[in-house]
């Protein structure tokens, strides 16, 4: 049963990676494209995917709470029974964790980007002639 768990966790908490790297991969892709302008940016885009989905994975998937199922927390106690109720609290813990997991990755790079942007933008506005309208 152990196994099955550990199975369907990572199943989902790749399928719901798979959908939100899915959801961000344009606006991260323009983000970058805007930042960096050079074919650099598609690499750096392809490094934040697969952080994406090692990031949601190993968030969803969490090894140690899932150790509780094979082995007792203590000498004296006995370990956890994977019943119908704990196949639902894991299915639905491991759907938060994998988004949690993704949304503190997403954060973090809009945060950096943002940070990049302002300051790619203040040298195109110093560097611009005095007369000529910016672009945006």
């Amino acid at each position: 049963m152990f196994f099955t768990l550990l199975i369907v966790t990572f199943l989902l908490a790749s399928a719901v990676s798979f959908f939100v790297v899915r959801t961000f991969d344009k606006p991260v892709a323009s983000i970058f494209s805007r930042i960096i302008q050079d074919s650099i940016s598609s690499v750096w885009q392809k490094y934040v995917t697969f952080a994406a989905y090692v990031v949601g994975i190993s968030g969803g998937v969490r090894i140690y709470q899932l150790e509780r199922y094979i082995s007792a927390p203590h000498k004296d106690k006995e370990m956890l029974v994977l019943n119908s109720e704990r196949w639902t609290l894991e299915v639905y813990r491991t759907i938060i964790e994998t988004l949690q997991s993704l949304a503190w990755l997403y954060l973090v790079v809009f945060i950096v980007a943002l940070i990049a942007y302002v300051i790619v933008r203040s040298f195109e506005l110093k560097h611009s002639k005095p007369g000529e309208p910016s672009e945006r």
